[in-house]
């Protein structure tokens, strides 16, 4: 099957702020609804949550990154939602997850001594990218047992 037969695969990268505190029952509320609906979709990522707001990767062909973006849009859990970055691909970075968790702690070194002063709203999207790359590298991604 050539890469045009199954739809053009996209990378997008976006932020957002929560709304209200960032629970354990929300954080597995969103997993769950993402790991099912990814997997449906063949749709890979990873969330990085933590601090008051939400960075998300999402992999997949086009047409089903823009409707899922449509979704969360429309998501009241979080606002100010602001897309960082787009690209076509031929590579997945997070392949092996529909949807994998990465906590981002205010105690967490990698996020005071290598990004001290980072915001992603004000960072150019491929440093945020990098930003999240290097959190998986440095974190314990973890993705909830399929149900």
């Amino acid at each position: 099957m050539t890469a045009l037969s199954q739809g053009i695969q996209v990378r997008m990268l976006y932020v957002s702020h929560a709304v209200g505190p960032q629970s354990t029952t929300m954080t597995h509320s969103i997993l769950m609804q993402a790991q099912a609906h990814n997997r449906a979709h063949n749709i890979s990522g990873v969330l990085c949550q933590g601090q008051g707001f939400f960075l998300q990767v999402l992999e997949g062909q086009r047409s089903h990154i823009n409707a899922l973006y449509g979704r969360i849009l429309a998501d009241t859990r979080h606002k100010d939602v602001e897309l960082l970055h787009w690209e076509e691909t031929t590579q997945r970075l997070f392949g092996r997850w529909a949807m994998a968790l990465v906590h981002l702690s205010v105690n967490d070194p990698m996020v005071k001594l290598h990004h001290p002063d980072f915001d992603p709203y004000a960072a150019p999207g491929p440093r945020v990218l990098q930003q999240v790359l290097d959190l998986v590298k440095s974190g314990q991604p973890i993705e909830l047992p399929a149900q």
